[in-house]
């Protein structure tokens, strides 16, 4: 994530908070990504220079004034004027962040081999909110390569109990 995303973010969550709409605010960017992800040539057009910057800030008005509050609206015609629009999925990443931290919950993702069965992924989720002290969301994913084990990464930190990372280590030892 690069650092002008997350200033627009940081930035954006202060406001949020000072105006106590922060949930609301949230809802909004995730609005506000699912329609950039839908349409990237809209993201591409808000980003374009050979677009006039009123047509541009026009089309933000025209297509979010009814459905987000002002200082979000505000904020995505900020990031435009300022030439920053190609900024926005990071700066909604970081709000989503500071929003989990302010409600003390961690976000994983775990890595492994195989689908984890249901009460397999029960049990790591018990085991991740005893680490994290708080709530924890977690993403899964399914990497063969990993052979065995899982890599999980929590709050910037990643431990790695995959088989793959095992034998390496071995590996490592062998030609010291």
């Amino acid at each position: 994530m690069n650092d002008i995303g997350k200033e627009y973010g940081a930035a954006l969550f202060m406001l949020a908070s000072e105006e106590n709409a922060r949930d609301e605010y949230a809802a909004s960017l995730e609005k506000i990504k699912s329609i950039f992800k839908e349409s990237p040539e809209y993201l591409s057009f808000l980003a374009s220079p050979g677009i006039s910057l009123g047509e541009r800030l026009s089309a933000i008005e025209t297509a979010f004034a009814d459905h987000l509050p002002t200082n979000v609206l505000s904020f995505v015609q900020l990031m435009c004027e300022k030439g920053r629009i190609d900024n926005f999925f990071e700066a909604a990443e970081e709000y989503k962040s500071l929003l989990d931290a302010s409600k003390h919950i961690s976000c994983a993702k775990v890595t492994s081999a195989v689908e984890l069965e249901e009460d397999e992924k029960n049990k790591l989720i018990d085991k991740l909110k005893a680490i994290s002290g708080g709530d924890v969301v977690v993403e899964y994913k399914v990497d063969n390569t990993i052979m065995g084990g899982l890599i999980v990464e929590l709050d910037d930190k990643i431990m790695d109990g995959s088989l793959r990372n095992r034998l390496r280590e071995v590996k490592d030892v062998m030609n010291s």
